[in-house]
Formats: structure tokens, sequence, C-alpha cells
């Protein structure tokens, strides 16, 4: 084995073994994008066959206006249609939408409409 091919071989094995992280992704990781005007303070995901929405995602952070959270899952997880619910910060109002498939959807992206009082999602 030439030298060259010796070096990229432990290359690629010290990827394999210092990266446990990317293997151990879910396939319904995906990101939430806040184009609402208002920061959000929590942000919960459920499998929609669930009552519980369990805990808060963001935590002690709050999700401001015109960013974004990466959301990842446990490769254990197999569920494709999931539940989100986010909460605004200023008024406690929250906003959910039902039955998002996560193994086909990578980001979402939740805007509010000041004049219809209503917040709407887009997935892609």
């Amino acid at each position: 084995m030439t030298s060259r091919a010796w070096l990229c071989s432990l290359v690629v094995a010290a990827l394999l073994f210092l990266s446990p992280g990317a293997w151990a992704q879910g396939k319904q990781d995906f990101t939430v994008e806040n184009q609402t005007g208002y920061d959000i303070s929590h942000v919960y995901v459920s499998p929609s066959d669930s009552e519980n929405w369990g805990e808060d995602i963001l935590g002690q952070d709050v999700l401001e206006d015109k960013a974004a959270v990466d959301i990842e899952f446990d490769r254990a997880d197999t569920a494709c249609k999931w539940d989100l619910m986010v909460t605004y910060a200023d008024d406690d109002s929250n906003a959910f939408w039902r039955d998002i498939d996560l193994c086909t959807v990578s980001v979402i992206t939740i805007r509010y409409n000041r004049k219809t009082d209503k917040s709407t999602a887009s997935f892609r």
C-alpha cells in the first residue's frame, strides 16, 4: 500500500469513528425558520399519535425573528408524522400544525399575518 493510499484510509477511518453524531441523526431532522415578526419562546415537537407535547426543545433559548433552529432526532425514532407547536414570546399565544411528514420535510418556515391574525407554515 502506498503512503498516499494508507493516509486516505486513515482519514476515512478517523471520519467514521470521530463523528458519531452524524451517524446518530434521524431522518426526521429539520429546521424551523421564524419569519413571523415576533420572537418565539417555545417550540414543541410531538409524534402525531401522542396526546402530550413533551418538553420545549428551545429550553431557555428564544427563537428570534429572522432566525432559525435545527431540530435533530435520534436515529431510533422511526415515526414520520409529527405535530409542531410554537409559543410567541410577547403574548404566550400558540400556533400549531398537525401531521407534518418529517421524513419528507426538511425546512418549516413560520409566518404571521397581522391583518388576519393567523400563523401559517410552509414546508419544503
